[in-house]
This record gives structure tokens, C-alpha cells and sequence, in this order.
């Protein structure tokens, strides 16, 4: 453990600072500052305090908040200690990427501290990305070459955080694994989802370097599918990891949204990011000197308000249908769960409006077909718990780009289905077993296209798991590593 009364001697919990936000809404790097604690010795102390604030609470509660089971007080214990090769390696026991989820992982790890219960938590996510980062300046992160090879072949279809660690965990195992991927560029929504405020793509490149001296071979630029058929696919594989996310966004059906100016977020993030890595994209959907909407009040609507604040909007509404959330943990949201709390993310620091109990119930355009404003009304919550417009309450907001953030219903599944008969939940997602097998032998799920939309965590956690349930179908069994997740503890021994 740290320091035995670490928690007792610094009761703050102290964060590194953000850059300021005039000066971070010129750019697209990260906002937060990311200090080498080799280079600055304040920046080292101030971690080796924070991370000794991790108390001996008996039962680390941390690692069931946590979908991946890191090892948080091993490794708080370790960076209090400055054992920073030690700390890094015991980070990745668990977690392929932490320099992916110490970024943009909503850290539930934290909200289910011990400390937590009546001090402020122990910064968990800010140590985890320190010692990924301080690894890679330090030059301890290196490839990892499997021993020998076994002979078998795997295709990953998706190189988000699931594709990406399930080809990661079957490359080290010995298999020769390839990765495919629709986009011109490797990293799903990593690479074009993420805005680089919040995740450099510096940091993906470096991986995935990383993963191609071990062996993992990228495919970028082939959709399975059309450019080869599942059914090919498979035949050509011994085996096959499907993590293609759950890209279908949920859209808003009220009159006017045909209109012109009307975008899902992702579409719009997607261009954004394009462009950033320095692509052309023509007709951008831009916000610049435009009244922007972001309907959604989550992680996604949070980036489009960023965005359009860096490409300088005129103004960004967002509106969220439901009450504003409480700042402090409601009593039927008990530790350790993940309360659902008022947030202040960087990019609502930076500017724009919130508007809560906002139902959108229509959107009016102009004589060009093109949308100039949208009607809501007040939220009413029903004694059945349905939400519904309140008559009478409608107002109109001028919007000249409306951005739709209301998550996604779910993975593609048309083609993959029609062509190999696969079979389907009722919620949409692809069906699959305790071992992440799909109904297609041979053929494993991992991430959202199994569980729904998710978080980078979970991505994770289930590509370490299939590629473990991969391994055992190709070789009878397996020793890698399962994280202890309600999906997964049935493949322990």
C-alpha cells in the first residue's frame, strides 16, 4: 500500500492545471497539461502526495468500479514510491491502453473509492495517465514479440479500444492477427470520434507502432462486407473478432428533420477530426459564425460543443430532455455506484449554454429547405416516469447547424447477418455467448457491437476477454488474462 496516513496528512485532492481556455480555444491540443515528473519535480511530488492519499481500506472497492480489475493500489503504491517501471508494468496487467482511458474514461473507478465516502476520492485517473506517460518518456513501453507462433490466424474487424486490444492480446499470444478497418486511418472513434482536445493522436500512432513490431498486422481502407464478404472473411481466417461499435445514431423523428443543417454528432465530429489531421473534406459541416444546437447532453454532445467553439460558432446551445442532475450523490444512488451528477467538462468551461427539461418537439427551416430554428418545450415527467412536452411551454431557438447527440441504438448488423447468419438480439446488438462467441463458429463479438453503446472501458475489458475465448476455441485453452466482469466469470477456472 502508500503511505499508511497519506490520506490523513493531504486531504486535497489536486489535479494538474488546464491550459487557459482562451488560449486552448485557438488550438486542438489537449486541454489538460500533462507534466513529466522527470522534468518537474514539483509536478513528481504532487503525484507521489496524491497517490499516497490511497488508503489500506481493506477491500479496494476500486477494482469493481473499474470493468478492466486494475490493480489501483498496487500501483498508487508504487508511483508514491517512484518505482515507475514497476508501476507501469503492473498498469499493464490489466489495461493494453492506459494512455486511451487516463484521457477520455469517465473514471468509475473513482466514485467508488473508500476515501471517497467522506473525502474527496483519490485521483485515480490522473496517476494512471501520469505513469503511461511517464512510461513512454522514459522509454519503458516496448514491443512485446510473441515467443513462438502458433500457426493460426485471426481477423479483427474494428480498430477501436476493442479490436485494438483483442489483436494486441492474440498477437502476444502467438497468433498472427490482422486488422481491418473501413477508415482511411487505424483508431475507429479513437482516431475520428475523440476530438484531439481530448485525445492527441500522437498517442494512437505510438501504440500502434508498438503493435506492429509485435507482429499485429493493419488493414485500413477494407469494409467487410463489401469489399470482401463476411463469409470470405471467415473462410480465409481461422478465426474472427468482430468489434465494429455501435455507429447507428439515434435520431430525433419530429417534423422537420429532413431539413438541411440537421447532422448526427458523429458525422460532424467525424469531419471535424478529418480535417484536424490535416484531410480535405469537402462541404465540411462547419459552425463557424453559425447558431449551433447540440440536442444531448452527454460525453459526445460535450466534444461537439468544443468543437464548435474552436470553429468559432457565434453560439452553442445544448439541451438535454431531462433534470438537471444533482452536484452531490443522491441517497438512492448509494456508494460505490456511479452516481449520475452534474458534470462541468472542459469544453463547458469554455462556453455556450445548457438548457435542461428541453424536449424538441419540431424544427422549422426557411424557404431553401435549410433549418433556422427549433421549437421546444418544458419537460413533464409523467406518474409512469415517461417524459413528454408540457402544452403550452413552446419555444423556438434559433439554429442555424443542429447537432443530434442522443447516443446510438446499436451496431450494423444488416450485412453481417444476411451474409453469415448471425444471429441478432432484441436490442439490435449481435448475439453472443459467455465465451464472446457468436452464433457462427468460429466467429467472436467484442465491445459495443455485443453490449450496446459503452464505455472505453468496457471496450477493453471485452477485446482482453474475447481474445481470451479466441485463444481457447483455436488451442483448447488459454493463460491469457480475463478481466473479472459479470460477462466474464464464468471463463475463470
Amino acid at each position: 500500500m502508500a503511505d499508511p496516513r497519506g490520506f490523513l496528512k493531504v486531504r486535497d485532492r489536486e489535479l494538474p492545471p488546464s491550459r487557459p481556455v482562451p488560449v486552448r480555444l485557438m488550438d486542438w491540443r489537449e486541454v489538460h497539461e500533462h507534466r513529466s515528473a522527470a522534468e518537474d519535480p514539483e509536478h513528481a511530488v504532487m503525484l507521489q502526495q496524491q497517490a499516497g492519499r490511497c488508503m489500506d481500506c481493506g477491500i479496494p472497492f476500486c477494482h469493481t468500479g473499474c470493468p478492466l480489475g486494475n490493480l489501483i493500489p498496487d500501483w498508487n503504491d508504487l508511483v508514491w514510491k517512484g518505482q515507475w517501471a514497476e508501476a507501469s508494468d503492473r498498469l499493464h496487467a490489466t489495461n493494453n491502453f492506459p494512455e486511451f482511458t487516463g484521457r477520455i474514461c469517465p473514471a468509475p473507478c473513482e466514485t467508488s473509492c473508500v476515501l471517497g465516502i467522506t473525502e474527496p476520492a483519490v485521483t485515480i485517473k490522473n496517476v494512471e495517465v501520469s505513469i503511461i506517460d511517464e512510461a513512454f518518456a522514459r522509454g519503458l513501453v516496448t514491443p512485446q514479440v510473441p515467443y513462438f507462433l502458433t500457426g493460426h490466424t485471426v481477423a479483427v474487424v474494428g480498430s477501436g479500444p476493442a479490436g485494438l486490444a483483442a489483436a494486441q492480446q492474440l498477437t502476444r499470444a502467438g497468433h498472427t492477427v490482422a486488422v481491418f478497418e473501413r477508415d482511411d486511418r487505424i483508431g475507429g472513434l479513437l482516431r475520428y470520434g475523440v476530438p484531439d482536445f481530448k485525445l492527441e493522436k500522437h498517442h494512437i500512432d505510438r501504440r500502434i507502432a508498438q503493435m506492429e513490431a509485435e507482429g499485429t498486422r493493419f488493414r485500413p481502407g477494407v469494409e467487410i462486407g463489401r469489399d470482401i464478404t463476411w463469409k470470405e472473411l471467415r473462410a480465409r481466417y481461422d478465426a474472427v473478432v468482430v468489434a465494429t461499435g455501435a455507429p447507428v445514431p439515434r435520431m430525433l423523428p419530429v417534423p422537420g428533420a429532413e431539413l438541411a443543417g440537421i447532422h448526427p454528432a458523429m458525422e460532424y465530429l467525424h469531419q471535424a477530426n478529418a480535417v484536424v489531421a490535416g484531410e480535405e473534406v469537402p462541404d465540411q459541416i462547419l459552425a463557424t459564425g453559425k447558431h449551433v444546437v447540440v440536442i444531448g447532453g452527454g460525453d459526445t454532445g460535450s466534444d461537439c460543443l468544443g468543437t464548435a467553439l474552436r470553429q468559432q460558432a457565434a453560439s452553442v446551445t445544448t439541451l438535454a430532455i431531462g433534470l438537471e442532475p444533482p452536484t452531490a450523490r443522491p441517497e438512492n444512488q448509494p456508494w460505490p455506484t456511479d452516481p449520475i451528477l452534474f458534470e462541468v467538462s472542459s469544453s463547458h468551461e469554455e462556453g455556450g449554454e445548457r438548457t435542461f427539461l428541453a424536449s424538441t418537439v419540431g424544427f422549422l427551416g426557411d424557404e431553401e429547405g435549410k433549418v433556422r430554428s427549433l421549437r421546444v418545450a418544458t419537460t413533464e415527467y409523467l406518474p409512469d416516469g415517461r417524459r413528454v412536452p408540457s402544452e403550452g411551454t413552446e419555444r423556438d431557438i434559433p439554429a442555424d447547424l443542429v447537432l443530434i447527440s442522443m447516443g446510438f441504438t446499436g451496431p450494423e448488423t444488416e450485412v453481417l447477418a444476411e451474409q453469415t447468419g448471425a444471429d441478432v438480439t432484441g436490442r439490435g446488438a449481435l448475439a453472443r455467448g459467455e465465451d464472446y462467441a457468436s452464433s457462427v463458429p468460429g466467429v467472436f463479438v467484442a465491445g459495443d457491437a455485443g453490449r450496446g453503446q459503452s464505455l472505453i472501458v468496457w471496450a477493453i475489458a471485452e477485446g482482453r476477454a474475447a481474445a481470451a475465448g479466441v485463444d481457447a476455441y483455436l488451442r483448447g485453452s488459454t493463460e491469457l488474462p480475463v478481466p473479472v466482469t459479470p460477462s466474464t466469470r464464468a471463463m475463470r477456472p
